[in-house]
């Protein structure tokens, strides 16, 4: 009887030995997996995912298998806060996300509180890890790094021509506006006036008649895609063929699809394309291979999950404290080149380059 219970005592010692090697890390991948800005949350997705396939496939994290599970915050605060709470309560213990600055805001305080490492691979509102604790990092430039190269590329380039401001009334639009307004003052150029409109407006024509009463050459918005898009459309619709001007979320095909042959021409500011990045070779080609074009933020969701991944290896745990510690004292190698962290958790990549939309796509012009 004593070498039967014995026999039994080793079977359930490897039965829970063999339940703890392959229990699963759980982390998350959050954005807008639906409503207009659901092409974002998509890219999100497909990076994280095609991440966790690939470290899967490689064995692993700490002899474990990672399990990601997608939330969709629709870039709605209130929903952010509902999937924070979610994300936290289902035991995941990594949130890519979110995507929108004002959804990843107030989630910050969630995961800062609960002790969840948050990094965004699109939000830049400066915000976020300036006022953030030590748990919430980003892969992803800044709007204040973002609109001093627009300001300065403005000045620079449309130095003699009428320049108008816009933003959509988004934490984002709005800031990057003012960045960029700050930064064309700063260069010598006054703009001619500053508008707003709506993020999910469909009428343009009281803003395109002041465009034109203004004789404006060059529009700048701080907004959106979806919005800027049909801006575009409206303005050639009614005759006035003011160069358009935005920044990285019109890194997007939806951009072109909305605005059609008026989007030609526009121009964006967007992180240098990590597409032409030796290291993401290997990764772009198994996208394209598959129908997916690895555009916008597909390979910054992909690095956050690697950055972090490294960061775990290091600590070689999954404690946030400890891995927090990592993220904040190592050199990363990921897709997106690499790179370090500073003391607020952005990381010390070239942050923004110009591109043109041209023939239904994009490309880096500088």
């Amino acid at each position: 009887m004593k070498r039967v219970l014995v026999s039994l005592a080793a079977l359930i010692l490897a039965a829970l030995f063999t339940a703890t090697a392959h229990a699963g890390i759980k982390i998350a991948v959050a954005g807008p997996m639906t409503g207009p800005d659901a092409a974002f949350g998509d890219q999100f997705k497909t990076g994280a995912e095609l991440a966790v396939v690939d470290i899967n496939a490689a064995g692993g994290l700490l002899g474990q298998q990672l399990e990601l599970k997608v939330y969709d915050d629709a870039c709605d605060p209130k929903q952010a806060m509902t999937v924070a709470n979610r994300l936290v309560g289902d035991g995941a213990v990594l949130a890519v996300g979110h995507f929108c600055s004002h959804t990843s805001i107030p989630a910050s305080k969630v995961y800062e509180e609960e002790g969840i490492i948050q990094i965004s691979p699109g939000s830049t509102n400066p915000k976020l890890t300036d006022e953030g604790g030590p748990n919430v990092f980003r892969v992803c430039g800044r709007d204040d790094q973002q609109g001093s190269v627009a300001g300065a590329y403005l000045a620079e380039n449309f130095g003699d021509k009428n320049i108008a401001i816009l933003h959509d009334h988004s934490t984002y639009g709005k800031g990057l506006a003012q960045e960029t307004t700050k930064a064309l003052n700063g260069g010598g150029k006054k703009e001619a006036f500053h508008d707003t409109f709506s993020k999910d407006g469909t009428d343009f024509s009281a803003l395109v008649s002041k465009l034109r009463h203004n004789k404006i050459d060059v529009v700048y918005v701080g907004g959106y895609y979806d919005g800027a898009a049909r801006l575009a459309r409206q303005m050639r619709d009614q005759g006035v063929d003011a160069i358009l001007v935005g920044g990285d979320t019109l890194v997007t095909k939806e951009f072109a699809a909305i605005a059609g042959k008026a989007g030609e021409g526009t121009l964006m500011t967007f992180s240098p394309d990590p597409r032409k990045n030796p290291a993401a070779a290997e990764i772009v080609e198994r996208l394209r291979a598959k129908g997916v074009e690895p555009e916008g933020y597909v390979l910054y969701a992909y690095a956050a999950v690697q950055a972090w991944k490294q960061a775990v290896e290091k600590a070689g745990s999954v404690d946030p404290a400890k891995v927090m510690q990592a993220l904040h004292s190592s050199q990363f190698d990921t897709v997106i080149g690499t790179f370090e962290f500073d003391e607020n958790g952005d990381p010390n990549l070239r942050p923004y380059a110009f591109y043109r939309w041209q023939d239904g796509s994009y490309a880096q012009i500088d």
